[in-house]
């Protein structure tokens, strides 16, 4: 193999070529060598790694061996043929044969070894299967179908959501809260995704003219659930995030519980720790957050402005330099004035009496009436808390509608999940950490039995037929 590769370089220097294109050729020529090198090197140690006995214990279980046959696996560096043992339980007529090298090595659902499957799972966080597909090919060295890289997140994320309580248990007790941590601020959100629910937008606005009603909002789409819990300096500005997304589920409960109980590690291990609860004004969202430890509920400021840029400009016009002006002053006011919100309602209020009949003024002042305590925005940058839920309005992006929302995708609620899952480890820093207990349920020990005798009764012999 070596020798190949040698030959192969003094070929290409008695060639003496120069050139772009001739260094591109010999470029990819080498890697191609060498993945076949390690493609070799990978065979050879898996091979050795096979078990060749009569009989093997597997989780308390003897099984027998019954034949030999050959595996390709998918590697890191292609696929890969190996030969080996297959062992059944003949105690289970219903049983499959069990390959041992497989439980061994962490074999993935009986094709992916377990650093392709890692490489492959990311991958395909990050992009379409097609596209992954088409990387690999460029990249030159595993070469895994679109089908293949479709199924691997779904079969993932069915064995981490079996065990997911006690996974994200292992990962909270890993959370390390950065030096510079000064507060931690906790928001939740949701974004709409083309998911599950089974009919597409065609098919509801069909379904609605059939009915006689019209589809209001965007047909066959259902809200995904997103959560972060964000580390800030004194500044209130984020030094680093867990970032976390769930499928559509009534209330948000299984995220909500999820966040919660990450807090209450985190406020365990550091009960000194100051907490801000921000989010905007859903009042689902204000319900979760008094449900947990006491901190300022902020309404995101973002939010705030948006709605008083809108009733500014239902007034003076949309870009007028009076709706400009007038906003510009007023939203300084809020940022560093104590009594900023309350200025800003009497704002509004003057505004209403001057305007009575434009109704969003109205809306937009009992929008501030109502949520006036949740807008000291002057004080908590002073006590140094974030005020923005920016953290979690760039997880709505980047967690869910960068890979959900491409164009003409439709998902099922098993594969949203398993993609917002990893996507949700890479985001939060802690992939390799969480790829490594779902990897660790492929893995398994296989004890081999010396002077087994095998004493399993033989099915009775047909008797044949006397013959007339």
């Amino acid at each position: 193999m070596l020798d190949g590769v040698r030959k192969f370089l003094e070929d290409h220097a008695m060639a003496g070529k120069t050139g772009a294109r001739d260094f591109y050729e010999f470029e990819k020529a080498l890697h191609a060598r060498l993945m076949q090198a390690e493609r070799e090197i990978i065979g050879s140690v898996m091979s050795a790694s096979d078990v060749d006995a009569d009989a093997i214990e597997i989780e308390g279980r003897v099984h027998r061996r019954v034949l030999r046959s050959t595996q390709t696996y998918m590697t890191a560096a292609g696929p890969v043929s190996v030969e080996r043992w297959l062992y059944k339980d003949r105690r289970d007529p219903t049983a499959h044969a069990l390959a041992a090298l497989d439980l061994k090595l962490g074999i993935i659902e009986g094709f992916w070894t377990t650093r392709a499957a890692e490489q492959a799972s990311w991958v395909v966080t990050q992009m379409t299967p097609q596209k992954a597909e088409d990387l690999f090919a460029r990249v030159g060295n595993m070469d895994p179908s679109k089908s293949s890289l479709d199924r691997l997140p779904k079969t993932l994320g069915k064995r981490w959501e079996a065990e997911r309580e006690k996974y994200e248990q292992v990962l909270r007790e890993a959370i390390i809260v950065p030096e510079q941590t000064h507060s931690i601020a906790v928001s939740i959100d949701g974004v709409l995704a083309p998911v599950d629910g089974g009919a597409s937008p065609t098919e509801v606005r069909a379904d609605a003219a059939a009915e006689g009603r019209r589809s209001k909002g965007p047909a066959g789409y259902r809200e995904m659930g997103c959560a972060t819990l964000a580390f800030c300096d004194a500044k209130g500005d984020l030094i680093s995030a867990i970032r976390f997304g769930r499928g559509p589920e009534p209330k948000k409960l299984t995220l909500k519980d999820t966040l919660r109980k990450d807090l209450a590690h985190v406020l365990a291990q550091h009960p000194h720790m100051r907490l801000a609860k921000i989010t905007d004004a859903g009042g689902d969202n204000w319900e979760y957050t008094a449900t947990l430890p006491p901190g300022p509920e902020i309404l995101d400021f973002f939010h705030a402005t948006e709605h008083l840029a809108a009733a500014l400009a239902a007034v003076h016009g949309d870009g007028t330099f009076a709706t400009r002006h007038k906003f510009e002053f007023l939203r300084e006011r809020l940022l560093m004035e104590d009594d900023g919100a309350k200025a800003v309602v009497a704002a509004l209020a003057h505004l209403k009496r001057k305007h009575p009949r434009i109704t969003k003024v109205a809306k937009v002042l009992a929008y501030f009436r109502k949520n006036k305590h949740r807008m000291h925005y002057a004080q908590w940058k002073r006590e140094g808390f974030m005020i923005g839920s920016g953290v979690v309005e760039a997880a709505c992006k980047t967690l869910v509608a960068q890979r959900l929302k491409l164009s003409g995708m439709r998902w099922g609620t098993r594969g949203a999940q398993a993609i917002l899952t990893m996507r949700g480890w890479d985001q939060s820093e802690r992939f390799d950490e969480a790829w490594a207990l779902v990897a660790a349920t492929y893995q398994c020990d296989v004890h081999v039995l010396a002077n087994v005798v095998d004493i399993t009764p033989e099915p009775p012999r047909r008797q044949r037929r006397a013959s007339r």
